[in-house]
């Protein structure tokens, strides 16, 4: 920043408007925040394609496994969703995150148990 602030004479100028002027410091990061969010947004709008003939072209030519995990990805949240619906506890899904178990299990099943090793699978897995 020293740079900046030895070389830049512009620099300089908005380092001293805004430390002595409070509207204009707002006046300064509003426009850092809302320029970029509007450029952001219009890029956003410009790119985005609601076409029910494009989305339905690349729906036909997505490859097996994309269409398997949405299929996945849809369950899974269903699932989520109805155990919200139900106001079940879902903390253990969380805690058997932590403990590095897979989410994957059978349905209407909870938490399914790590199998237990014995010490010569678990020298073996070290190896």
């Amino acid at each position: 920043m020293s740079i900046l602030w030895e070389k830049s004479g512009t620099w300089r100028w908005m380092v001293r408007k805004t430390r002595d002027s409070k509207p204009f410091f707002l006046a300064f990061a509003t426009v850092c925040g809302v320029v970029p969010g509007v450029i952001g947004f219009c890029v956003m709008q410009l790119t985005s394609s609601r076409n029910p003939d494009l989305e339905a072209k690349l729906r036909q030519s997505a490859r097996p496994e994309s269409l398997m995990m949405g299929k996945v990805n849809r369950e899974r949240l269903g699932e989520y969703l109805g155990e919200l619906k139900r106001k079940e506890d879902t903390n253990d899904r969380y805690v058997a995150a932590l403990r590095g178990e897979t989410l994957t299990r059978k349905p209407y099943v909870r938490i399914q148990p790590i199998p237990e090793q014995n010490g010569s699978e678990v020298q073996k897995e070290q190896k």
